[in-house]
Order: structure tokens, then C-alpha cells, then sequence
């Protein structure tokens, strides 16, 4: 089994503002690192690998060419689910719309909808002091990647099964409408 989402990554100069949050030492709780801030659009969470070809087919017929939509992280951290800190990320919600319906048959839906996509920050016992920390920043997603979290105790490791370009201009279209 191998771990996967779809998401965005961040270009370097929202990395660097999100950077330069204050990261305060809390028992419990554990930093996450620039290779670490995706935005995923879907996680599809622990999938066969056989289940990956037929995955980068129907996303790259699906959404080659889709709008690059424009993203807005923050204005604040919040608590996400008392395990997680993070900055929500708005803007994305009709491609996740589009990866969730053209994924389904995949890879079953197990996340609550709506889904809400986040830059997780934080992991473990997070205080709800955290919370409301001011960030935000504004970009176009480019690309949109399938990517391998291949993480270990040793450090954070992932890999970008593929990317696909966002191009076109105007609304995305919902398969088969």
C-alpha cells in the first residue's frame, strides 16, 4: 500500500511566509517543515499500487489543461481537530469538487464533505492557543500533483507520481455535464 493525495504545493514565496510563523516549543507538539506543506485537494489516504496507473489517467484526462484557480491562505491558523494546526487555504473548492467525482470510483470517498483544504503547521497535542495566528497570502495553482508520501521516522519524503499543468481559463467543467 502506498499513501497518496492530490494537492497543490505552494510557491516559494508563500513557503517563506509560511516560514516565518512563530513555531513556539510545546510539548507535544511537532513542526512541520516547508517539503511538508502540500494543499491537498483529495487525500486518498493507503491505496494499492495498482489502483495508481488507472489514478494518473483519469486525472490527467479529466483536468489536463483545468483553470489554475486562484488560492487564499489564512487570514489565521486554526485547530484542526485538536491533532492538527493549520492555515485554511480557500479557492480550491471546485477542483477538489472535480478530483473527488472523476477519483471516486477508485478510490472510495472516506473524508467528511466538504472537504476543506489546509497547509497543515502542526501535528500532535495541539493547544488551542495556537490557534489564530495571523498568515496569509495570495498565488494561482499551476500544477496539480499526485503525490507518494513516502515519509519515515527519518524525515518527510514525497514524490510527485505527476503533475498536471492548470492552464485554461474559466469555470471547470464537471465531467460528463
Amino acid at each position: 500500500m502506498v499513501r497518496l493525495a492530490v494537492a497543490v504545493w505552494p510557491p516559494a514565496e508563500v513557503v517563506a511566509t509560511l516560514s516565518a510563523l512563530q513555531r513556539p516549543s510545546v510539548p507535544g507538539v511537532h513542526w512541520s517543515s516547508p517539503p511538508q506543506w502540500m494543499v491537498k485537494v483529495r487525500p486518498l489516504g493507503h491505496v494499492d499500487p495498482a489502483v495508481i496507473d488507472p489514478l494518473r489517467d483519469v486525472l490527467e484526462r479529466e483536468l489536463g489543461g483545468a483553470p489554475a484557480p486562484s488560492c487564499v491562505l489564512g487570514p489565521a491558523t486554526r485547530r484542526l481537530g485538536g491533532q492538527w494546526l493549520g492555515a485554511r487555504v480557500a479557492g480550491l473548492d471546485e477542483l477538489a469538487a472535480v478530483v473527488f467525482e472523476v477519483t471516486e470510483d477508485l478510490v472510495p470517498v472516506t473524508h467528511p464533505q466538504p472537504f476543506h483544504a489546509d497547509v497543515v503547521l502542526a501535528r500532535g497535542r495541539v493547544p488551542a492557543r495556537l490557534a489564530g495566528m495571523p498568515v496569509s497570502a495570495r498565488w494561482t495553482a499551476r500544477e496539480l500533483a499526485l503525490v507518494a508520501d513516502r515519509s519515515s521516522p527519518h524525515g518527510p519524503r514525497f514524490e510527485d507520481l505527476l503533475t498536471i499543468p492548470l492552464t485554461a481559463t474559466g469555470p471547470i467543467s464537471m465531467p460528463g455535464r
